[in-house]
C-alpha cells in the first residue's frame, strides 16, 4: 500500500512548532505535513491554537520555536532542506520553484515570493470597490512592475495595457467561476455574505498560489452555500492544482472535501490522519467531533471555560 500523498509528496512540512505568547503556550511541539494536491483541514476546539498556527505559517507572527518547510515543487530532498535551515538565508531559489523557510520571513515576502495566499475568518474585501475591482487589485504583483511602477500607466504604453487587459480577464473568469458575473460593478460591500465569502476565495486565486489557506471559509454559511463553497475548493484542488489548508468548524464541509486531517486540543496536536481514520479517533470524539445532541450544551460550556490560546 502506497504512503499518503502528505508522507510521500508534501509541499508543505511543520517541524516541531512552538508559539508562546508570555507564559501561555499556544502551539505546543506541533508537527505535520500537507501534501501536493490535497486539502489538509486543522480541526479542533474554540481554543485549541489553530489560528495562532494560521498566523505563524502566513507570517503573521514568528513562532517562538520550530521550522516551516515550503516548496511548491515538493519537499523530497532532505539533505537540501537541512542545508538551508543551517545557512542564515530565508529561501533559495535554482531554477525550480524554491524552497522556502516561512518561519523566517514576513507575511508579504510569504504571499509574494513563495506564492502562499490566504483568506481570514472575518472578510477583508474593499467593499467600497467593485467585484472586478476587489479581483484586479489582488493582481498588483504582476500589475505594477508593467506599469513601470506608474509611469508607464499615466502614458497608457502598450506593455501596461496588455497587463491591464490579462488582469481583468483573469478576474472575469473567475467572477463567472464563482457565478457572480452578473453583479461585476457591483461594491463588494452590497453583495450577499455567501458571496462576499467566494469572492474572497476568487480574490486570493487570482493571487495563482501554489497553497491556498482559508480561515474558516464557510462560517455564517447556511447548507447550500456551504454545499456551493464544498464544490468551490474541490474544482481549486482538482481543476486548478492547487494545495489547499484550511481551518473550519463545519464538519459537514470538512468531511466531504478533505484528503487529510490534523485535529488539535490545547495547543497540541492529537490526531493526523486520513478523514475515516480521524472521524473514529477517540481522542477526537472526546475533544470535538462526538457529542451527542443532548450533551452539545454542556460541551459547549466546557469550551468557554477553557483558557484562550
Amino acid at each position: 500500500m502506497s504512503s499518503p500523498r502528505w508522507i510521500a509528496d508534501p509541499l508543505l512540512r511543520v517541524d516541531r512548532l512552538t508559539m508562546r505568547f508570555g507564559g501561555l503556550v499556544a502551539v505546543n511541539d506541533v508537527s505535520f505535513a500537507v501534501g501536493r494536491g490535497d486539502v489538509t483541514a486543522l480541526i479542533g476546539p474554540n481554543g485549541a491554537g489553530k489560528t495562532t498556527l494560521f498566523n505563524c505559517l502566513t507570517g503573521f507572527y514568528k513562532p517562538t520555536a520550530g521550522r516551516i518547510a515550503f516548496s511548491p515543487s515538493g519537499l523530497r530532498d532532505e539533505s537540501r532542506i537541512e542545508a538551508l535551515t543551517a545557512s542564515s538565508r530565508r529561501f533559495w531559489r535554482d531554477g525550480g520553484a524554491g524552497l522556502f523557510l516561512l518561519e523566517r520571513m514576513p507575511d508579504h515576502e510569504i504571499a509574494k515570493k513563495a506564492r502562499v495566499a490566504r483568506t481570514f475568518q472575518n472578510i477583508r474585501l474593499f467593499p467600497g470597490m467593485s467585484a472586478l475591482e476587489n479581483l484586479i487589485i489582488a493582481q498588483h504583483v504582476a500589475l505594477t512592475p508593467a506599469s513601470g511602477y506608474g509611469f508607464f500607466g499615466l502614458l497608457g504604453l502598450p506593455i501596461y495595457r496588455r497587463a491591464e487587459e490579462k488582469a481583468v480577464a483573469k478576474a472575469e473568469q473567475w467572477l463567472e467561476r464563482i457565478s457572480l458575473r452578473a453583479r461585476a460593478n457591483d461594491p463588494a460591500g452590497e453583495l450577499p455574505y455567501g458571496d462576499q465569502r467566494r469572492l474572497e476565495i476568487a480574490r486570493a486565486m487570482c493571487a495563482e498560489p501554489s497553497l491556498l489557506c482559508l480561515d474558516e471559509p464557510a462560517a455564517g454559511l447556511n447548507n447550500h452555500e456551504s454545499a456551493e463553497l464544498a464544490r468551490l475548493l474541490r474544482e481549486i484542488r482538482d481543476r486548478d492544482r492547487v494545495s489547499l489548508l484550511l481551518i473550519e468548524h463545519d464538519m459537514s464541509v470538512v468531511m466531504a472535501i478533505s484528503d487529510h486531517i490534523v485535529v488539535l486540543d490545547y495547543g497540541q496536536k492529537i490526531a493526523d490522519g486520513a478523514p475515516n481514520d480521524v472521524r473514529e479517533d477517540p481522542a477526537v470524539i472526546a475533544a470535538y467531533l462526538g457529542v451527542e445532541e443532548a450533551d452539545e450544551a454542556a460541551a459547549e460550556a466546557e469550551l468557554e471555560r477553557r483558557p484562550p490560546q
